[in-house]
C-alpha cells in the first residue's frame, strides 16, 4: 500500500508568519482564523484512486463490484476488463496527460471505461448521452481534444461527428464489445504517472452559455474519499447507490467512493427509490433526496447531500434514521471541501468545518480575513483546490488565486458562497453572491427566501426567482401549501422587500440533470405565469 503524508498537502503557517494578512482582525479572532480554517491534518494512504480499486480486487476478486438491472460483475472481473481495455488504450498512444471521453449512460461498461482510462494513466471525461444535447457533446470532446471516446454500441450514432478541425480527429470504441471480444491485450503497462495528473475533468456550466472543463487530479480525489469523514465510513460488503447523473462530480463520490472501499455500487434504472431502498449509503442532492422516503429504506446507515442548500426538515427526518452529512463545496475543489454531521437536536444546520487537509477563508471584497461571526466570501484553499480550467487562462486567473495565507505557491479558489463563522467553529452558508439580487434598491439573498418556506409544514423544497427590479416570485412543492400563508409566513421572518409577490405550488420543482433545482426553467415559468401585461401589474401591486 502506497503512504503519503498529509504535511505536504500544507498547514496554516503559525500566526506570526501571517501577521500581515491577519492585520485587521484582534487577537482572538487570529487564534480562530486559524484554528476554525484549518481542516485536520491525515495522511492518506494513496496517491492514484484506481490503486485503491485494485487493492480491493486483489484481496476479495469474487465480491461484488457493482449491480445493474439484474447484472452483477465481481470486483476481479471488473478489474481484469478494465485491465484489458486500459491495454487497448495503450496501444492507441493513450497515456498520462491524455483526455478519454466517457460517453454513455449509468452501467457496468461505464465502469468498466473510467477505469481503464485510469490504467492507461489518462483522466476520464464523463457525459450522459442521455441527456446531454449533441451540441454540448461536440464542445465537450473538441475542448478536451480526446483522441479516444468511449461509449457502448448502441450509442455509436449518437457520437459527435469527426472534425479534424473540432479538437481533432478521434476514436469511437464501444466498450461492450471490447468487453466481449476474443483478441484483446490482457494487462496493460504501468504508466508512469503523478498524483497530480488528472483524474477526471468535469464540465460546468459557464457564464458564457458553454460549459467550462475543470481538470481534478488523483491527489484532490484521494483527500476527500480516503480520509475521514468523505469515506463515510464505506466498507466491504455495503451497498452504495449510484443515482446521479455521471457527468456530476458527485457521482464520481458515489463511484469511486464505493470501488475504492470494497462496496457495491447499485446502479439505478429509471426507478430512483427502487435502488436507493436496498443501500446502505446514498449520496445525492437535496432535490433528489426529497423525493425518497426514508421509512422505505431501513438499511440505510449514511446519507450526504451537497450541491445546493438543505432544508433543516430534510436534514433532520434523515439525521433520525442514522448519520447524515450536510457537505459544501463547487466542482473546483473536488466535490465537497467542508461537511457536517448534523443531529436533529442541533441548534443549527451548518456545512460544518473544512475536510482533511483543507482550509477555508471567509474574507471581505479585498480578501481580507473577516472578523469571526461576520459575513464574507468563502475561499477554498489546500488539496481539495484542483488545477484550473481547461484551456482557459483568464478564467482560471479570475477564479484562482495565490494563497496568502498557506503559501509556497499554492492556490486557493473562490466559491461565490456567502458564509459565516459560528462561534463554535462551524460554517453557515448563507447563499451565493449571484444569488444575491437588489429589489426596490434593498439586495435580497434568494436562499434566505426559500429557506423560511422550506421550513413551513408541507413544503419539501423552494425556490425563488427574481422577475424584475421590483418583484420576486417563490415556487414551493409539493401543491398543498397556501401561497397566502407561505407569503405570510416570509413577511413574520425577513423585511417587506422580501416578500414574494407570488407564490406558485407545484407537484414537483424542475430538475438539473444534475439533480438540482432547475431555477432557470423557473425564471422562464415565472415570466410565462406573469404575461399578460395586466398579470405582472397585479404582481407589482401584490409586492407594493
Amino acid at each position: 500500500m502506497e503512504h503519503r503524508t498529509a504535511p505536504e498537502t500544507g498547514a496554516l503557517p503559525e500566526i506570526g508568519a501571517l501577521s500581515h494578512p491577519l492585520r485587521r482582525l484582534s487577537g482572538p479572532d487570529r487564534g480562530l482564523f486559524r484554528s476554525f480554517g484549518q481542516g485536520p491534518l491525515r495522511p492518506v494512504p494513496h496517491s492514484h484512486i484506481h490503486h485503491a480499486f485494485e487493492e480491493q480486487a486483489a484481496r476479495r476478486p469474487l465480491a461484488v463490484a457493482a449491480e445493474h438491472l439484474g447484472e452483477t460483475i465481481s470486483y476481479g472481473e471488473l478489474n481484469r476488463q478494465a485491465d484489458r481495455l486500459a491495454a487497448l488504450l495503450t496501444e492507441r498512444g493513450i497515456g498520462p496527460g491524455d483526455l478519454v471521453g466517457l460517453f454513455l449512460r449509468r452501467s457496468i461498461p461505464m465502469l468498466v471505461g473510467l477505469l481503464a482510462a485510469l490504467k492507461a494513466g489518462a483522466a476520464y471525461v464523463p457525459q450522459d448521452v442521455g441527456t446531454a444535447p449533441a451540441a454540448q457533446l461536440a464542445h465537450v470532446r473538441a475542448t478536451s481534444r480526446a483522441r479516444v471516446v468511449l461509449t457502448e454500441s448502441r450509442y455509436l450514432d449518437l457520437m459527435p461527428p469527426d472534425d479534424p478541425g473540432a479538437g481533432g480527429p478521434f476514436e469511437a470504441i464501444a466498450v461492450d464489445a471490447v468487453m466481449v471480444g476474443v483478441v484483446c491485450p490482457e494487462a496493460p503497462p504501468r504508466p508512469a504517472s503523478s498524483a497530480d495528473d488528472g483524474c477526471y475533468v468535469l464540465f460546468t456550466s459557464g457564464t458564457t452559455g458553454r460549459p467550462n472543463g475543470v481538470t481534478v487530479t488523483h491527489r484532490n480525489v484521494c483527500n476527500l474519499l480516503l480520509t475521514q469523514p468523505g469515506d463515510l465510513g464505506i466498507r466491504p460488503g455495503d451497498r452504495v447507490a449510484q443515482i446521479l447523473n455521471i457527468a456530476f462530480d458527485m457521482a464520481a463520490w458515489e463511484i469511486l467512493g464505493a470501488l475504492s472501499h470494497g462496496a457495491t455500487l447499485v446502479i439505478r434504472g429509471r426507478d430512483i427509490a427502487a435502488a436507493v431502498r436496498g443501500c446502505h449509503v446514498v449520496i445525492a442532492t437535496p432535490t433528489v433526496l426529497s423525493a425518497i422516503d426514508p421509512d422505505r429504506c431501513p438499511r440505510i446507515r449514511t446519507v450526504a447531500v451537497a450541491g445546493e442548500p438543505c432544508p433543516r426538515p430534510l436534514a433532520d427526518r434523515w439525521a433520525g434514521t442514522g448519520a447524515f452529512y450536510n457537505g459544501c463545496g463547487p466542482t473546483e475543489t473536488t466535490i465537497v471541501n467542508t461537511m457536517q454531521l448534523h443531529h436533529p437536536a442541533a441548534p443549527r444546520l451548518t456545512i460544518g468545518r473544512p475536510t482533511p487537509n483543507n482550509t477555508v477563508y471567509v474574507l471581505d471584497e479585498r480578501r481580507r480575513p473577516c472578523p469571526i461571526g461576520e459575513v464574507g466570501e468563502m475561499w477554498a484553499g489546500g488539496a481539495g483546490v484542483s488545477v484550473g480550467y481547461l484551456d482557459n487562462p483568464e478564467l482560471t486567473a479570475e477564479r484562482y488565486a495565490p494563497d496568502p495565507f498557506l503559501g509556497a505557491g499554492r492556490l486557493m479558489f473562490r466559491t461565490r458562497d456567502l458564509g459565516r463563522w459560528t462561534p463554535d467553529g462551524e460554517l453557515e452558508h448563507l447563499g451565493r453572491t449571484d444569488d444575491q439580487v437588489k429589489i426596490r434598491g434593498f439586495r435580497v439573498e434568494l436562499d434566505a427566501v426559500s429557506a423560511i418556506l422550506e421550513s413551513l409544514p408541507g413544503c419539501a423544497r423552494a425556490a425563488t426567482v427574481r422577475l424584475d427590479d421590483r418583484t420576486l416570485v417563490s415556487f414551493v412543492s409539493p401543491g398543498g401549501l397556501s401561497p397566502a400563508a407561505a407569503r405570510r409566513a416570509v413577511a413574520a421572518a425577513l423585511p417587506y422587500y422580501c416578500v414574494p409577490a407570488a407564490v406558485y405550488a407545484l407537484d414537483v420543482l424542475p430538475r438539473t440533470s444534475r439533480g438540482k433545482i432547475d431555477k432557470a426553467a423557473l425564471s422562464r415559468l415565472a415570466v410565462h405565469l406573469a404575461d399578460p401585461a395586466g398579470d405582472r401589474a397585479e404582481l407589482h401591486e401584490a409586492a407594493s
